[in-house]
């Protein structure tokens, strides 16, 4: 979401005749795109602050904002926590840049008003990305989950105009982009007149000039039966799906307000992999939460045991101010959350690495993105299950759909050899 958002904001500069810098040194503006899911990611940004800083006595007119949602969250007491930001954007004000950083003096400027019905229209961002573009179908959120501050800082839920939605991706795929993801806080309530999550998956998926087509992030309560049916009868759609499972007992997803049951979870799961039956699926699990016995914890553990993911993103609780968990008065000690996450690392490490290796010896399509890191004489791609793969090949082969032959799994990557 901030890749895109940053995306759209340069859109709005570049049509002010702003230009961007891959050059520290050259800017005149430093524009931080911020998020606010976790304490470390705001900790960080202010440290990265800090360290630009000195950078305002070299030049005098250097002007540093801080956008997106920790500048929403935090607006005004932003600048009392550091006086070299000059000014602080809400994520509903993007449209204001141009005339906030052209002013000749910007101080100690905020301006976070919510308004709830802005989507951005008619602008299509510049993708950033060189074979893969995201593109933002909805904003905002109106779960209110008990530990999250997305609804706080992205404000309540609304869905683009689905042929505006339409006419991005076409742009994007004639500029030369094959792997499109579609974007939104909770993708399955896409709701714009008559047009819904499945029917917008339909029109996509009918777009020639793209080959792979994904969307992140799903919430299990409105994953409908229609979704699923479209996903298993679509041809671009890839076999992978994000889906945050968070806990894997039902009385911890109710204090989350997760609004469903672990039973009705795992019968998604089900039903995706009885339509995809090569289905890669990823979550997002959270430890430590307030009041989450060693039982309950042992219920996610074992949810993971039964579900087998192919990957799993496992945080620990991280209160955030604002939110209805911060003031639960039976906070888990740091040293379980941190124990209860290191056994959670653990098994899905040994998971993901049986995942990986039930690959070795099947033929994989690859969308070759890049040199590997490791060696100049390898590329690396992705295969439609989301998995990095690498193989020996040249060099022009970055950019197009290549056949592999997986060969081995190392880590998180599969290693291929490219079938002539």
């Amino acid at each position: 979401m901030n890749v895109s958002d940053s995306e759209m904001i340069k859109e709005i500069l570049i049509e002010n005749n702003d230009e961007v810098t891959e050059n520290i040194d050259e800017a005149d503006v430093l524009l931080f795109n911020t998020c606010s899911v976790r304490q470390h990611a705001e900790d960080r940004v202010l440290g990265r602050i800090s360290n630009e800083a000195s950078r305002k006595s070299k030049k005098r007119n250097l002007k540093i904002g801080v956008i997106g949602c920790m500048a929403q969250r935090l607006g005004d007491d932003l600048h009392k926590i550091n006086k070299n930001i000059d000014f602080v954007i809400g994520v509903d004000q993007y449209k204001n840049l141009p005339k906030i950083i052209h002013k000749k003096r910007v101080k100690d400027f905020t301006e976070t008003t919510v308004n709830n019905s802005e989507v951005y229209e008619n602008i299509y961002p510049i993708h950033s990305g060189k074979f893969n573009a995201f593109v933002t179908i909805m904003r905002g959120c109106d779960n209110f989950c008990t530990y999250c501050i997305v609804p706080y800082t992205r404000g309540r839920e609304r869905s683009r105009n689905s042929e505006e939605i339409i006419k991005e991706v076409e742009l994007a795929a004639s500029k030369g982009f094959k792997d499109v993801t579609l974007l939104g806080q909770n993708v399955n309530s896409y709701k714009y007149e008559d047009v819904d999550f499945a029917e917008l998956l339909k029109q996509v998926n009918e777009i020639d000039s793209i080959k792979r087509l994904r969307f992140v992030t799903s919430h299990p309560k409105d994953l409908s039966d229609s979704v699923i049916k479209v996903m298993g009868e679509s041809e671009k759609i890839c076999e992978h799906l994000h889906l945050p499972m968070q806990s894997g007992n039902t009385d911890i997803l109710k204090r989350m307000n997760r609004g469903y049951s672990y039973e009705h979870y795992r019968g998604i799961i089900t039903k995706l992999r009885n339509k995809m039956p090569d289905i890669a699926i990823t979550t997002d699990i959270i430890v430590g939460f307030p009041g989450e016995t060693e039982e309950q914890f042992n219920d996610t553990y074992n949810a993971m045991k039964e579900i087998e993911f192919d990957y799993a993103f496992t945080f620990k609780y991280s209160p955030r101010e604002g939110t209805i968990a911060a003031k639960y008065t039976d906070q888990i000690p740091e040293e379980i959350r941190l124990e209860r996450l290191q056994k959670l690392i653990k098994l899905q490490e040994e998971i993901t690495l049986k995942k990986y290796r039930s690959k070795i010896g099947t033929i994989q399509e690859l969308y070759v993105e890049k040199v590997s890191k490791k060696s100049d004489k390898e590329l690396a791609g992705r295969t439609r299950d989301f998995k990095i793969t690498v193989f020996e090949g040249s060099q022009n082969l970055i950019g197009k759909f290549v056949k592999v032959k997986i060969v081995d799994a190392v880590g998180w990557t599969l290693k291929g050899k490219l079938i002539e």
